[in-house]
Parts: C-alpha cells; sequence; structure tokens
C-alpha cells in the first residue's frame, strides 16, 4: 500500500522534523528497524524545533518574578512572553488569564477546584477521564454518548433545559476524541450552553496539536490542553480562558507566588492576600523550561501552517483507513460514522485477536508502537465495543492471554511528525498479522502481553 500522493497539491508538506525519528530498535525475529512513533495520542514526539529552541535557553534559566538578577529577569520576561505566546495561539479575549498547569488533567482538576458553589456540570459518557472525572465536589450530569454531532446538541439542550436555571453550571467537552478521532461540535455545543446560562471548557488534548483553536471562535469559556501532546516535553500544560471564577476560588494551591502580603495578625494567626492574576493558581517555583516549550510549539505549529498541516493529515488518515477497510476481520470504532471529520487517531479491534497480542507483535515483529487497551476512557471504549457498561478494565492492557478475547482496542494515532513510510508499514503489517499470524510466541507478564523468551 502506498500512500496517495498529492503532486498537484501544493498544499501537502514534509513531516515536521521531530525528536527520534532517526531511532532504531531491535526486532525479536532479528536485526533492526527505524521505530515508527504511531502512539501520538499518548505523548506525541518533541518537534527538533521545540528542543532545539530550550537548549538554546537552558543556559540563561534563572528563577522567576522574585530575582534581581539578569538571567532571573530574562526568565522572568520569557516565562512571561510565552503566557502571552499561549494566549494568541488560543486567540484569546483580552480579560482571558492563561495559567500554566502540569497537563490536561491539572488543569480540568483545577479548574474543578474554581467552581462556584452548587454548581451544576454536564460531561458526556464519551469524555476522556481527565474531563469525566474531577467534578467529584459538583453535582454531575452523564450524558449517554451521541450518535451523531446534531444528536450531541440535542441532548445538551434537553439536559440544560431541565436544570435549575439559577445556579451556576458549566459543560465540559472534548474537542477530538482520544479514541475515534472524530471532531465534536463545540461551537453548537458552546452556543447550547450559553444558551441556557452555562458555561463551557473544551479539552483540547487531543484537537490543539491538530488543529487551530480559537476561544473567540468557538465561543468557549475555557481551554485546556497538553503541551506533551502539543509536541512539547516537560510536563506542562495550560488552561486558559474567562478569570472571575478563577479569580474568586481559593488558590489551587497555597504558597509562595500565589500569594501577595502575608502578615501575622495580633492573635498569632496568619493574613493572606493572594495574587488576582493567573499567578493565584501558579504556586511554587513555575516550570519555566515546561512553559517555554510550549510557547515554542505553538510558534512552530503556526509558522508551519495548520492548513498544510491539516492537508497532510487528512491524506494519511485516508491512507490508513482505506488500508484497515481492506482487512474484513478490523472493525474501526465510531460513533459518528464514517464520513464524520476527524483528526489523527483511529481504535479498531481485529477479529480473532486479543487486542495486547496483536499490538504487542506490531511492536515486537515490525517496529511499530501503537496503544491498547480502554485509552482512559472506559465508558466510551465500552460502548463503541457494545460491550456490559459494568465490566471491569484498566487504562492499559487487562490480564488476557494471546487468542482470548479481551476488553480492548488498538489505537493508532500520528501527526505533523509522521512520515509516509511509518502509515505504509504499519497498513502492510496489520494485512500480514490478519493473513499470516505472529511469527513468535506471546505471553502475558504483569497485565500485558510480550514476547516469550
Amino acid at each position: 500500500m502506498s500512500v496517495p500522493t498529492a503532486a498537484a497539491d501544493q498544499t501537502v508538506c514534509a513531516p515536521l522534523p521531530v525528536l527520534g525519528r532517526d531511532v532504531t530498535v531491535p526486532l525479536v525475529t532479528g536485526g533492526e528497524v527505524t521505530y515508527a512513533a504511531l502512539d501520538y495520542a499518548a505523548s506525541a514526539p518533541a518537534l527538533q524545533r521545540v528542543w532545539d529552541d530550550v537548549a538554546a535557553y537552558a543556559p540563561y534559566y534563572g528563577s522567576v518574578h522574585r530575582g534581581a538578577g539578569y538571567l532571573s529577569q530574562l526568565s522572568t520576561d520569557l516565562f512571561e512572553n510565552a503566557r502571552r505566546t499561549v494566549a494568541e495561539f488560543l486567540d484569546c479575549r483580552g480579560e482571558d488569564q492563561v495559567v500554566f498547569t502540569r497537563s490536561t488533567t491539572d488543569s480540568l482538576n483545577l479548574l474543578a477546584a474554581a467552581l462556584p458553589a452548587d454548581c451544576q456540570v454536564f460531561v458526556f459518557e464519551t469524555e476522556h477521564h481527565a474531563s469525566l472525572l474531577p467534578w467529584k465536589d459538583a453535582r454531575v450530569t452523564y450524558l449517554n454518548a451521541p450518535r451523531t454531532p446534531q444528536e450531541a446538541v440535542t441532548a445538551l439542550e434537553r439536559a440544560l433545559a431541565a436544570r435549575d436555571p439559577y445556579g451556576p453550571a458549566l459543560v465540559c467537552v472534548t474537542g477530538a476524541s482520544n479514541v475515534t478521532g472524530e471532531l465534536w461540535p463545540v461551537r453548537e455545543l458552546a452556543a447550547a450552553a450559553h444558551a441556557h446560562g452555562a458555561r463551557i471548557v473544551l479539552d483540547a488534548a487531543q484537537l490543539a496539536p491538530h488543529h487551530p483553536v480559537s476561544v473567540r471562535d468557538l465561543d468557549v469559556d475555557w481551554v485546556a490542553f497538553s503541551g506533551h501532546k502539543l509536541y512539547a516535553p516537560f510536563g506542562s500544560g495550560v488552561l486558559a480562558g474567562r478569570a472571575d471564577w478563577l479569580r474568586e476560588a481559593e488558590p489551587y494551591l497555597a504558597g509562595g507566588g500565589a500569594s501577595r502580603k502575608v502578615t501575622r495578625r495580633v492573635d498569632g494567626g496568619v493574613d493572606v492576600e493572594w495574587h488576582e492574576s493567573a499567578a493565584r493558581h501558579e504556586a511554587g517555583s513555575p516550570n519555566v523550561i515546561g512553559a517555554y516549550s510550549i510557547a515554542a510549539a505553538c510558534k512552530a505549529l503556526t509558522e508551519a501552517g495548520f492548513d498544510t498541516l491539516v492537508a497532510r493529515e487528512e491524506r494519511l488518515i485516508g491512507a490508513v483507513r482505506a488500508g484497515l477497510a481492506e482487512v474484513p476481520e478490523v472493525r474501526v470504532l465510531s460513533l459518528f460514522g464514517d464520513d464524520a471529520p476527524r483528526v489523527g487517531v483511529i481504535s479498531f479491534v481485529v477479529e480473532g485477536w486479543n487486542s495486547s497480542h496483536f499490538a504487542a507483535a506490531l511492536s515486537a515483529e515490525y517496529g511499530i508502537g501503537v496503544r491498547d487497551g480502554l485509552f482512559c476512557a472506559h465508558p466510551l471504549v465500552r460502548t463503541l465495543l457494545g460491550s456490559d457498561p459494568q465490566t471491569h478494565g484498566e487504562c492499559g492492557a487487562p490480564e488476557a492471554a494471546p487468542g482470548e478475547k479481551s476488553l480492548n482496542a488498538i489505537r493508532v494515532s500520528f501527526g505533523a511528525g509522521t512520515p509516509d513510510e511509518h502509515v505504509e508499514r504499519f497498513v502492510r503489517a496489520v494485512k500480514e498479522l490478519v493473513r499470516d499470524g505472529a511469527k513468535w510466541n506471546y505471553r502475558t507478564e504483569d497485565g500485558r502481553c510480550v514476547p516469550a523468551v
């Protein structure tokens, strides 16, 4: 199978240089092969440009906000400029705040901690656990998985219409599914939320690396994403959006940086005046390099041009889907159907195969890295597989031996750094494994399928 060429399409670009593109890995059948990283939905490889930018800055690293020295002042400027770069990347409103966090999960937990009292939260069962689980102190309504984008909007409108109209409410929705890659009708969901007096937060972890995200155009109140999915390492994330709930909430963490003024009281206690800016929720020494790496990735993707990046990715998506469609034993998982727009995230199951066994064979015999399991989206995967919603499962592979039925799927994901050859090798490997079977014996070890020694 060859990835379709685009000789007449000048919008298609070459893959962006990423770290690890020349790494070789051993095969159990002998020899080595260049590693095909097709697990972008978990963590994308760092862009070479991001790594180079960070390496150039590293010798100048210094403490931020509280240092009088030149390096501290330089690092402070770099950190705050990174905040402005992210705001521009997301097309934020002038009054919005950009808070640096550890990840999308951390961002949404921060927002959950900032919810007003008696807030109602509405979330679809299709969400990643980062979006599904943080709302433990709120009244949560979990909505069933919709089967069309319009059904999602209708279900949300119906749920919001039945709520107490006088209290605060928040809708949490993904921009692109981490299981199916399908794009969600964010703009329409935002309109429905606002029409019923609710706010909306967008989980853009899988959307921002693939498509432009405009807070203004989508009309969302907050957006959250992770650096490690945006081709930026070092464990940083972003929560960006309206300042009022964040400003009125207790600091996410109490400590230096979040506090503006601390004084002793006559009775021996302590009074604290907290910052009202983003610093309110950034206590402690911030991850300056992580924030800078996110800003560097934002600049790199913007300058590469999302039009060309999207065009190339859509070509790769078409090639993968066409290749899998040629294998009758393969069933691709989908909520909205074959015609739904999507990013480079595709999950599937193979008849007669335990998904962990199949993923292990792709790795050990072809040097291809994919993911198997429930992808920290248990309710969604169970719905797509038609299983009992109460069936036990884990984020990784369940304990099932090769050949045994298991409640998990296989996910292939790719993006701006994926070479055509990796997609070609993946499709070829799927066809060969289904046709000929694995060339090696495998066993279960610590819940994972691994080559037998």
